[in-house]
């Protein structure tokens, strides 16, 4: 008999994550075994007491609850520190990823794919939710090596080995493509009907993307980096000729009056791209700084029916 692990990380879900865990117990087979990890993010409602009441009512739900806001990816992984499945489900707690459909995934993993991941032919995000995963998935492509033809989404099904080697990075910022692309490119995308929220809205803010967005192309890729170099050498490159043509204007016309507007213009903008490309750099050196000082993925505040498996609080 298999273990299957299914992994949720709640916020603002007091009202949808218990017909969540119902449409697991339902929708599980029989032959299989099955235990699911419900991690709470600090929440501002009440769902850490929905959580515990359903603990208490089946010793294979676990729950988790964080001291503070980590966020999403933060939260999965401690919820996979728990694992103890041969292959792992991670999932939202707002309804919108079928739980009736997750056997597509866990098929689909079962045939020989490392990662079986959900895409939506028919998203039903609000349109600045769309907007940010588009962005989201050109990121996972351009910088940590995504394949180009998978489409980057919260619910997915993995092996084993791909979460233990997830779970050798233990610095903060996680980032979760980049973290599975850094295990397996054998990734393969499933059909799957996205559903309508259940209740309220999105946790995702312009804030929490952006940061999102920064843990990508700071911890798991130096191309930013590559890129302010070639910015860098194309701005010299244009100053020279610019600074070229000037000379061979005036050595042709002496009478020639130099535009102070243009040379105001130019400063200004090398001036901008020097304190773009600096303040890139130490975004990367702030992030050095604070992984050498140990800086917590998350901290554990309280847990329940974690029995199987000691959780060290501060991973």
């Amino acid at each position: 008999m298999r273990k299957i692990s299914f992994v949720i990380p709640c916020y603002g879900s007091e009202h949808t994550i218990e017909h969540v865990v119902e449409g697991i117990r339902d929708n599980i087979r029989e032959q299989d075994d099955y235990e699911i990890i419900l991690v709470n993010d600090c929440s501002p409602d009440h769902v850490w007491e929905k959580i515990k009441e359903l603990c208490r009512g089946d010793e294979k739900v676990k729950g988790i609850c964080l001291s503070r806001n980590f966020g999403q990816h933060a939260a999965l992984l401690a919820g996979y520190r728990q694992c103890s499945g041969e292959l792992v489900v991670s999932l939202d707690d707002d309804g919108q990823t079928p739980v009736d459909e997750a056997y597509r995934l866990i098929d689909e993993a079962a045939s020989g794919t490392d990662v079986a991941m959900a895409y939506y032919p028919n998203k039903m995000h609000n349109k600045f939710r769309n907007i940010g995963s588009r962005i989201n998935q050109l990121m996972a492509v351009q910088m940590v090596g995504m394949p180009k033809n998978i489409i980057n989404t919260s619910y997915f099904c993995m092996h084993r080995f791909v979460l233990e080697e997830m779970l050798r990075y233990e610095n903060a910022y996680p980032y979760l493509p980049g973290l599975i692309c850094r295990a397996t490119k054998n990734i393969k995308n499933v059909a799957i009907d996205h559903k309508e929220r259940e209740y309220g809205h999105s946790g995702y803010t312009i804030g929490k993307l952006l940061g999102l967005w920064f843990n990508g192309f700071t911890a798991f890729s130096i191309k930013p980096l590559r890129a302010a170099t070639i910015l860098g050498c194309l701005c010299a490159l244009a100053g020279f000729i610019f600074g070229f043509v000037t000379i061979i204007r005036k050595l042709v016309d002496p009478n020639m009056v130099i535009g102070w507007s243009s040379l105001v213009s130019l400063i200004v903008f090398i001036g901008g791209m020097i304190m773009l490309m600096l303040g890139l750099i130490g975004e990367y050196i702030g992030r050095i700084y604070i992984c050498i000082n140990n800086s917590p993925q998350y901290v554990i505040k309280e847990k329940v029916n974690v029995w199987d498996k000691e959780v060290e609080d501060g991973h």
